[in-house]
C-alpha cells in the first residue's frame, strides 16, 4: 500500500565490506580490508591475520530465491487475471465473475508478500503507487465511467494510482459494498475493468523483469558489492533488507490494523470491498518471514541463518513471534470488518504480537546486523 514514502534503493552505505575475524591476542592492528582498528589482530611478529566472513550466498539467496520469484509469480498471477477478466468480458456469467474475483485474490498473495522489499525498482519506477494506491477515489472514478473518454490501458497508465491498480480492480469486481452482482455491471465498467487489469499485468511484469540478468538485474545490485555498485558492503545490503521489514511491521500493525480499529473508521480499511484484509495482514507478514529465512518457493539462505551464528536463541526466537503474529491474523473471528466492533479483543491481541515482532527487529535483530 503506497501511503508514505518508502526506502529508496540503496539508503546506506557504510564502510565495512565484510565481517572480520580474529585469533590473535594481541591489540592495535589495522584490519585493512575493513579500514578499522580490529581488538585482538597483531600477532607476535607485529604480522595481521583475519579470517574473513562473507554473506554473499545468503543476499544473493534472498535476491534471486525470495524477491525475483516473488515478482515473478506476481507477474504470472496478473497476466492470468487479464485473461479472466477478458474471458468475463466475453462471457458475462456468475461463474466467470467468481474467477475473476478469486484471480484477483490469488494475485493479491505474492504482492502482499513483497511489501517487506519495496526497494528499488518498485519504488524508483513508480510501481507500487501505480498498483497499490489507497484508498479509490470513488468520485473521480465515477465520472471517469460517465465521460466520453476512450478506456483503453493506455489511458489508465497516464492516471492517478487511486484511478487504478489493485483497488480499482476490487471496486469493479465486488462494489461498494461487496456484493456486486454480474447484473450490476455496465459496459463501461467492464471497459474500465479490462484496461486497468492490462495494466496491472504491463506494470508487473515490468517489476519482476527489472530483477532478471535479461533485464536491468536488480538482483545482481543487491549481490554485487563494491565502491562501483549501489551498496559499499554486504552490512549495507543487510541493513537495506532488514529496513524494508521494520517499515513493513510498522505500517500493518500501527497503520493497517490500528487505524481502522483505533478509530473505529472501516473507510480506512485496505481490501474491504473483497473482504481479504486478512490475508493481506497475514501475508505481509510473510514477506517479513521470506526475507529472513531466504525462502519463497525455493529455500536458501537467509538473515537467520546469519542471527542463528551469532544468538542462536533470538534467532529461534524471532520466528516463533512471527508465527504466532501470522496465526493470530488468521484467528480473527469473521472479516476484519465485522471484528472491529464484534470481536475486538482479538484485534488488541495482533497488534501486541506484531509490535513484539518491530520491537524484536529493532532492539535485536537490526543491532545484531549493524555489529557485522
Amino acid at each position: 500500500m503506497k501511503t508514505t514514502t518508502l526506502l529508496k534503493f540503496g539508503v546506506a552505505t557504510l564502510a565495512f565490506t565484510s565481517l572480520t575475524l580474529t585469533s590473535c591476542k594481541k591489540k592495535g592492528c589495522m584490519d585493512e580490508a575493513a579500514n578499522n582498528y580490529s581488538s585482538e589482530a597483531e600477532k607476535d611478529d607485529g604480522t595481521c591475520s583475519y579470517t574473513t566472513v562473507s554473506y554473499q550466498t545468503n543476499i544473493s539467496d534472498i535476491a534471486t530465491k525470495v524477491i525475483t520469484e516473488t515478482y515473478a509469480d506476481l507477474a504470472s498471477k496478473a497476466s492470468t487475471l487479464f485473461d479472466l477478466v477478458t474471458e468475463l468480458n466475453g462471457d458475462q456469467t456468475a461463474v466467470n465473475l467468481d474467477n475473476a474475483r478469486n484471480s484477483w485474490r490469488d494475485t493479491r498473495v505474492p504482492w502482499e508478500k513483497s511489501e517487506g522489499f519495496l526497494f528499488g525498482p518498485v519504488d524508483t519506477k513508480g510501481i507500487d503507487p501505480a498498483i497499490d494506491s489507497w484508498p479509490v477515489n470513488i468520485s473521480d472514478l465515477n465520472a471517469v465511467l460517465t465521460s466520453s473518454d476512450v478506456l483503453n490501458e493506455s489511458y489508465v497508465d497516464g492516471i492517478i494510482g487511486e484511478l487504478k491498480g489493485f483497488h480499482t480492480i476490487e471496486f469493479l469486481l465486488w462494489g461498494a459494498t461487496g456484493n456486486k452482482q454480474i447484473g450490476d455491471f455496465t459496459t463501461r465498467e467492464f471497459e474500465y475493468l479490462l484496461a486497468v487489469t492490462e495494466n496491472l499485468k504491463i506494470k508487473t511484469a515490468v517489476l519482476s523483469t527489472s530483477w532478471l540478468p535479461s533485464g536491468e538485474n536488480y538482483a545482481g545490485n543487491l549481490t554485487a558489492i563494491g565502491s562501483s555498485s549501489v551498496y559499499t558492503s554486504e552490512k549495507s545490503a543487510l541493513e537495506e533488507l532488514i529496513e524494508g521489514m521494520i517499515a513493513i511491521t510498522d505500517e500493518v500493525g500501527n497503520g493497517k490494523i490500528n487505524d481502522p480499529f483505533s478509530q473505529n473508521d472501516l473507510s480506512l480499511e485496505e481490501s474491504q470491498f473483497s473482504h481479504n484484509s486478512k490475508n493481506d495482514f497475514a501475508n505481509n507478514m510473510r514477506s517479513i518471514s521470506n526475507v529472513y529465512n531466504g525462502s519463497f518457493n525455493i529455500d536458501g539462505l537467509g538473515i537467520y541463518d546469519i542471527i542463528k551464528d551469532k544468538d542462536a536463541t533470538i534467532a529461534d526466537q524471532f520466528n516463533t513471534e512471527l508465527n504466532n503474529a501470522i496465526t493470530s491474523i488468521e484467528n480473527i473471528p469473521g472479516t476484519f470488518s465485522s471484528a472491529v466492533t464484534a470481536q475486538s479483543s482479538s484485534i488488541t491481541t495482533v497488534i501486541a504480537n506484531i509490535s513484539t515482532v518491530q520491537t524484536t527487529l529493532e532492539s535485536k535483530i537490526k543491532p545484531i546486523i549493524s555489529n557485522l
